[in-house]
């Protein structure tokens, strides 16, 4: 089942951990979920920031809260590479990381610009 979500960043905690060119860094990153999923989660990203403004990131992210209003948590892998316009994402909701009642969820995540697009099967 496709469904879209919005989310909004709640918390952005970034840090240098490699300045030379293309810069290397982490941020911790806590965001807040509405629509068919309702919850918060937690994320670390490791991200590249070249000086032409191109990026790639990838993330593990913990989600707590509802999914088609049943109630559990799970975890997300998920990642971006930025050119200009151009932009690809991926993710994945890590196989047997649901409790809950999402256990057994499983599926892949797109994470756009406040947006999340997750086709999951809840199991």
């Amino acid at each position: 089942m496709e469904s879209k979500s919005t989310f909004k960043i709640t918390r952005w905690d970034q840090t240098v951990y490699d300045s030379a060119e293309p810069q290397l860094g982490r941020a911790v990153v806590d965001k807040a979920y509405s629509g068919v999923m309702e919850g918060t989660s937690t994320a670390e990203l490791t991200m590249c920031q070249p000086s032409d403004g191109s990026a790639g990131y990838v993330g593990t992210e913990r989600f707590v809260g509802t999914v088609d209003g049943k109630a559990g948590t799970f975890v997300l892998q998920h990642g971006a590479v930025m050119a200009g316009e151009d932009a690809q994402f991926w993710g994945h909701i890590v196989p047997g990381s649901g409790t809950g009642e999402l256990a057994g969820i499983s599926g892949t995540a797109r994470l756009e610009h406040e947006l999340i697009i997750l086709d999951h099967d809840l199991g």
